[in-house]
């Protein structure tokens, strides 16, 4: 039997692949993002429902060892802010959580890795990431003011990113909007998001790899 296969991740995060490529390259190396630096792969934030099925697709394709060290890894984390924040014991999603307790998690547990994160400083479901994984270190702007995306860009960009890429974000989000109101309606979530050590628990997902392995993928 073949080891396990990579699957491709759904349209929406390839097209968000080639936005941050293209949005990259107009800042003309000014995008500070490379292996080894992991300042944004430290501590919790949100992420939607959709990208725990991108996540557990990717799960199901590692081998045995770094799957099982991956969710071992959220297991811990996943506990302790439990232990912390009892209210996600009852339920994983935080959609109705307050800006300022979602930052007060983040806060207490900001020193937390991803349980993605790989020693070499690399990501384990790198073609998997969550989406807000594969946009940032694009600087943002509001009201016409540029800032630095991390607290590694803490500069202030000398080049300014075209308004059509603006634009091309603005639509992604919309898509991202409808794919999220689609997925909600078809398994009748109550929520859309969760912390990001929650999307690499084990759960029922998809076959798509087993299939491949044994054939029965047409």
């Amino acid at each position: 039997m073949a080891g396990p296969t990579q699957s491709i991740p759904a349209p929406l995060y390839q097209k968000t692949d080639r936005w941050f490529q293209r949005a990259s390259a107009a800042l003309l190396g000014e995008v500070p993002c490379r292996l080894g630096c992991t300042s944004c792969c430290i501590g919790p934030f949100p992420i939607t429902i959709l990208d725990v099925q991108i996540l557990q697709d990717g799960l199901t394709c590692l081998p045995a060892d770094q799957r099982q060290r991956i969710e071992q890894r959220a297991i811990e984390q996943t506990a302790a802010m439990e232990t912390a924040f009892p209210q996600l014991a009852k339920t994983e999603l935080i959609d109705e959580w307050s800006d300022q307790e979602i930052d007060r998690l983040a806060t207490e547990f900001h020193q937390h890795p991803c349980p993605a994160l790989e020693a070499n400083g690399g990501c384990g479901l790198y073609e998997h990431r969550p989406l807000v994984c594969r946009s940032m270190g694009i600087p943002t702007e509001r009201d016409g003011l540029a800032q630095g995306a991390c607290e590694v860009q803490t500069f202030i960009p000398i080049v300014r990113l075209p308004s059509s890429f603006r634009e091309e974000e603005d639509r992604l989000i919309q898509e991202e909007t409808a794919v999220l109101e689609a997925l909600r309606l078809a398994t009748g979530s109550p929520g859309e998001e969760v912390f990001l050590p929650y999307g690499f628990l084990h759960r029922e997902t998809s076959e798509t790899c087993e299939k491949r392995e044994t054939g029965l993928e047409g």
